[in-house]
């Protein structure tokens, strides 16, 4: 690959669009990135409810993450690197990845039900034939930037076969499934920098607990709104029946947050994306609007689900990213999948499966929309400013700025 190459800006279809004779680059060392599972993001940033907002009316899980359904864990690779202009295969770096587990141990061995849904189709999810033929996955779900999905899809195999030899002999397959989002504003997308090392940092970190947001894993690079966004969590307690004593439900939502415009910012109903319209990611020193905009959302419950029924959370999901003022544009990404731990789904699955009854998938549609817009606002609100190739920057949210306006039209609290 040439030196001229270091000014080429390519937009995302462009990327997807290339050969692999034009794509691929000699593999090149990446510096050490730091990983994260556990610690939310320090300093003066914070959760929407630390804030005092709250969003919609069912009760949080005690870490009021995709982490609260039990068993499924969360980690992150985080790489951020290099300053200045950009030299392809070099940096700077602003990328990472995420990696969501269903299971704590060998997921191809107890395969969660699973189904997704396309919202708008200008983006990936890599490996989802599986789970579209079968309604089960097998393996993890890994959420990096568009240069790395290549890269990403096979250090998650990579991981499969170190952790288990007959990975593939079984009857369900260990495929990971890939999502991605854009992030060449501030990262060198076509480096490829996210490799198996990488993913098996991120996996082996996998965790339940609280799950760290913003300027993490596969959003290290992200923005929403126009803000610095990246990686956000929420989840919500459902009931499982008509009495107390029937129990809880959970239901999480991680999202990896790269899309809208300003202008369309809701928080709580508020538009706040009318009252901030300052602060633009700017190219270098000239403030711009940058285009490319994608959604992933991933969806877990321990309710015992089917396929037909995840899929209509997947669909609920597209309801939650609507009450962020978003509308799905033509050049939006915009992708869900949802897993059911709830059923053992494999070779070992009992002769008879739960199913949860129609009149009980409102409570857990209602706690999707929520958890999905909450998940969102997170992203945001946890993210910090970030300076990346050729000096671009991407601001955040304004916290303080952000309370006075909810103050203003009396939303806050």
């Amino acid at each position: 690959m040439t030196d001229s190459l270091s000014a080429v800006e390519l937009t995302r279809r462009q990327f997807l669009g290339l050969s692999l004779t034009a794509a691929v680059l000699p593999a090149l060392a990446c510096a050490p990135g730091t990983t994260s599972s556990h610690a939310r993001d320090s300093g003066a940033r914070a959760r929407l409810r630390d804030l005092g907002i709250v969003i919609g009316d069912l009760p949080p899980g005690p870490f009021n993450a995709i982490t609260d359904v039990p068993g499924v864990g969360v980690g992150h690779t985080t790489l951020i690197h290099g300053n200045g202009p950009l030299v392809v295969g070099k940096g700077p770096v602003r990328t990472g990845v995420t990696a969501i587990l269903p299971r704590p141990d060998l997921p191809w061995r107890r395969p969660v039900y699973a189904a997704d849904l396309t919202i708008n189709g200008n983006g990936e999810f890599t490996g989802l034939g599986p789970v579209r033929r079968t309604g089960l996955l097998g393996g993890p779900i890994l959420l990096t930037d568009t240069g790395s999905v290549g890269r990403v899809h096979d250090g998650g195999v990579q991981w499969a076969l170190a952790r288990d030899a007959d990975a593939f002999a079984g009857p369900v397959r260990p495929d990971p499934v890939v999502g991605e989002t854009w992030a060449d504003y501030l990262n060198d997308t076509i480096g490829r920098h996210v490799g198996s090392v990488e993913v098996a940092r991120a996996l082996t970190s996998a965790a339940s607990g609280p799950v760290a947001e913003g300027c993490v894993g596969g959003g290290t690079g992200m923005r929403a709104f126009q803000f610095k966004a990246g990686i956000g969590t929420s989840s919500r307690l459902i009931p499982a029946g008509e009495k107390d004593a029937d129990g809880m439900w959970h239901v999480g939502v991680l999202v990896q947050a790269n899309f809208a415009t300003r202008y369309q910012l809701l928080v709580n109903g508020v538009p706040v994306g009318r009252e901030i319209v300052d602060l633009l990611p700017e190219r270098g020193a000239r403030t711009e609007v940058p285009t490319g905009n994608s959604l992933l959302i991933v969806i877990a419950t321990d309710a015992p689900l089917l396929p037909v029924q995840l899929h209509r959370l997947c669909q609920r999901a597209a309801l939650g990213m609507a009450r962020t003022g978003a509308v799905s544009t033509h050049g939006s990404g915009d992708l869900a999948i949802a897993f059911s731990t709830g059923n053992e789904a494999g070779p070992a699955a009992a002769e008879s499966l739960q199913v949860l009854r129609p009149s009980r998938m409102t409570w857990l549609h209602k706690g999707v929309v929520e958890a999905t817009e909450e998940a969102i606002l997170n992203s945001l609100t946890a993210a910090t400013t970030m300076v990346g190739r050729d000096g671009n920057t991407i601001h955040a949210l304004p916290l303080d700025r952000l309370l006075d306006v909810m103050q203003l039209y009396g939303r806050h609290g």
